[in-house]
């Protein structure tokens, strides 16, 4: 099995490490073990209980613990709809892996994660790809999307909040995208690792697990909660599909570590502190960033309405890739080019790590902009 390389990964792993100052980040800032220890007001007592933890194999889908807290993340979903897994990007592999075959039908609305074109082209499915306008807010054309799906659909992956842009469809829309799929019977698939940081009222908005019987949420501990370090994603969705999921996932992951469970369980229990500090953070960042951008004619944006990445598009006539390698060159600063995820001109950033960090470098990529103006 071929598969194209991951542009946004590959360029994460060659310049990520070694910038000085990184605008291409997308999880809220990382919370230290400590951290997380203070923030769950029981210092004490999770060091006992990660002390007596056994260093075995948990349970083969996830602590009971830990699946009936993300269940509680939901509207209408118990344990038995949730399967953890190695981080969203194991999460979106297995259900790839489980649903589509050679010659399936799949709609991908894009630009979104790469795993959701390339992984069922892959398996020689065949992709029909949805493109989100700028001057449509980035928002899917869902008329478009009425008729790309057709009666052989087995899938149509979507990204909500959605990565690089930080447009978020609303419940309304989702309803409708579970309306198309119904008619075609197909699933699905709803990539919602960025949900919890809307930009406006509790950061949460609805899932299509929620709402359609054939609709698949994936998430992690990843973007809002902090802790991309635990690996620690899942699946939740119908428990037939569930278990069909896990007969693939026994070839790939026994269990998730202990360790790992038992910290997103203590972070899952004061997710109301985690999130207040992430909603601090992404909407604080937010408007240093818009303030920024407001103040300058050669660079702009849809503002996003959630998640913690927006794409920015620029005047200068160059290439994304001679972009951000001439800024990462020149002044520290990492972005990720905008031709990883097929728009040219533009570039990715994150602005929900620290905020200093995003005001500094914000002033050198100004300064960057200025000097090819001039040229």
């Amino acid at each position: 099995m071929k598969i194209r390389e991951f542009e946004v990964e590959r360029w994460m792993n060659d310049y990520e490490e070694t910038c000085r100052y990184n605008l291409a980040e997308t999880c809220v800032r990382s919370l230290t073990a400590g951290e997380l220890l203070d923030l769950s007001g029981r210092r004490d007592e999770v060091l006992a209980e990660l002390a007596a933890t056994p260093l075995t194999y948990g349970p083969i889908p996830g602590s009971p613990r830990l699946r009936g807290l993300v269940a509680g993340l939901y509207a209408t979903q118990g344990p038995d709809n949730v399967l953890i897994t190695h981080g969203a990007i194991g999460a979106n592999a297995l259900v790839h892996t489980t649903l589509v075959e050679p010659g399936d039908h799949v709609v991908a609305v894009v630009p979104t994660y790469q795993q959701h074109y390339s992984i069922p082209e892959s398996y020689g499915a065949r992709v029909d790809q949805l493109p989100l306008r700028e001057e449509h807010g980035w928002l899917p054309d869902l008329d478009a999307l009425d008729r790309l799906v057709t009666a052989d659909t087995k899938l149509i992956a979507v990204n909500n909040p959605n990565n690089p842009t930080g447009a978020l469809i609303d419940e309304a829309g989702l309803k409708r995208i579970a309306e198309i799929a119904r008619r075609a019977g197909a699933w699905v698939l709803c990539d919602e690792v960025y949900r919890g940081v809307d930009q406006t009222g509790d950061g949460f908005t609805a899932s299509i697990a929620d709402l359609y019987e054939r609709g698949i949420s994936t998430g992690s501990m990843s973007k809002p909660y902090s802790l991309a370090g635990l690996r620690l994603g899942w699946i939740v969705g119908p428990a037939g599909l569930l278990a069909d999921v896990s007969t693939h996932r026994d070839y790939t992951t026994v269990s998730v570590g202990r360790v790992d469970d038992l910290l997103a369980c203590v972070a899952l229990e004061n997710k109301d502190a985690i999130l207040a500090r992430a909603h601090r953070i992404t909407r604080t960042n937010l408007a240093i960033l818009d303030e920024w951008l407001g103040g300058r004619h050669d660079i702009g944006y849809v503002r996003p309405s959630s998640g913690t990445t927006a794409l920015l598009r620029y005047r200068a006539p160059i290439g994304s890739y001679e972009f951000c390698t001439r800024l990462l060159e020149r002044t520290g600063v990492i972005f990720t080019p905008g031709a990883a995820f097929g728009i040219e001109h533009t570039v990715r950033i994150g602005f929900a790590d620290d905020t200093e960090t995003l005001r500094t470098g914000l002033g050198l990529v100004g300064q960057f902009l200025d000097s090819l103006g001039g040229s």
